[in-house]
């Protein structure tokens, strides 16, 4: 096969979809605000429930929901049907979600389903089926046209019953006034979590280099020597006056200057970059890339604190 006739079918996938897609943007209406309305209200959770290649979407759904601040839980239906109904409690909103709405599972477990909870949501693409005639709302994910080439293999219609859950989130998001900190409590450990919460003390490393302005130079070089950093700060009781660099050091020697008459506030450079240390790291990393430096000065309550390190920010993922 000609690698023209592969990009061809990959383009024509992504054409039936989006027009799939187009086709659910103009069905959403009333029902869709409806299910929204109830899954927010609910007293309870919401428990997702599907079966095959419904049952993948499903599980993704709920993911987004309890990441986005919407409680939810997923209930595989042959697995209902064998006892695992007991997780749906009476003030749970449940959403079933079905392309023929008439699988085995599925049209054994409705009646249950709408029974055991507060409300039934139907996602199917058969507005004729078992689901849809015991849902409350149905949100209709028909599709004309699956890509596959035979028809057989869920593509489109997966596609569009993972948008509708997308739009669902989102629209809950916007209800639940929910906010990027509110996002990022919920991703602690991920990269995303870091930069929206986490704060500048977190990532100060422990050493603490410093030296007294009237310092000799041998004293300068073992305060560098001493930490990994490459830099110290130079201190009058925590107050910081400025910083040496191995850089500035090996400048003075390349001057011929004698050591023995210099001390730190010689070759310090004054008013160097600082960060409070309950600064979001986040703005830490970005005054460090504006300045092109490698360390930044933390201070707390405007007194020597620490160093944070590009390199350290970098490997905890912050940008």
């Amino acid at each position: 096969m000609e690698r023209a006739h592969i990009i061809s079918i990959a383009k024509s996938t992504l054409e039936i979809e989006i027009s799939e897609l187009e086709k659910l943007k103009n069905r959403i209406g009333d029902d869709f605000a409806k299910a929204v309305e109830i899954i927010h209200s609910a007293e309870g959770k919401l428990i997702v429930v599907g079966i095959g290649k419904s049952a993948h979407v499903g599980n993704k759904i709920v993911a987004t929901l309890n990441s986005t601040g919407t409680p939810s839980q997923f209930l595989h239906a042959s697995e209902a049907i064998h006892g695992d109904l007991g997780v749906i409690q009476k003030h749970d909103v449940v959403l079933c979600i079905s392309h023929s709405g008439n699988s085995p599972e599925i049209a054994t477990l409705v009646p249950y389903l709408k029974s055991y909870s507060s409300a039934l949501i139907g996602m199917t693409g058969n507005k004729s089926s078992k689901l849809a005639e015991f849902s409350e709302v149905i949100l209709d994910t028909h599709v004309d046209m699956e890509a596959c080439p035979n028809k057989l293999a869920p593509t489109s219609s997966t596609t569009v019953q993972m948008v509708l859950g997308d739009a669902l989130a989102i629209a809950l998001m916007e209800l639940n006034d929910f906010k990027a900190n509110d996002f990022a409590k919920f991703h602690p450990g991920g990269s995303l979590g870091k930069n929206l919460i986490s704060k500048v003390d977190q990532f100060v490393s422990p050493q603490k280099p410093q030296v007294t302005e009237d310092a000799p130079v041998r004293d300068v070089i073992i305060s560098i020597s001493a930490s990994s950093h490459g830099i110290t700060v130079v201190t009058d009781q925590e107050r910081i006056i400025g910083v040496i660099t191995d850089g500035d050091l090996r400048r003075m020697l390349m001057n011929g200057s004698d050591i023995t008459t210099i001390s730190a506030k010689d070759i310090m450079s004054a008013n160097p970059k600082t960060v409070e240390k309950d600064t979001l790291a986040k703005e830490a990393m970005k005054i460090l890339k504006e300045n092109n430096i490698g360390q930044l000065i933390v201070t707390e309550n405007g007194k020597y604190f620490g160093i944070i390190d590009l390199h350290k920010l970098l490997d905890e993922g912050i940008n």
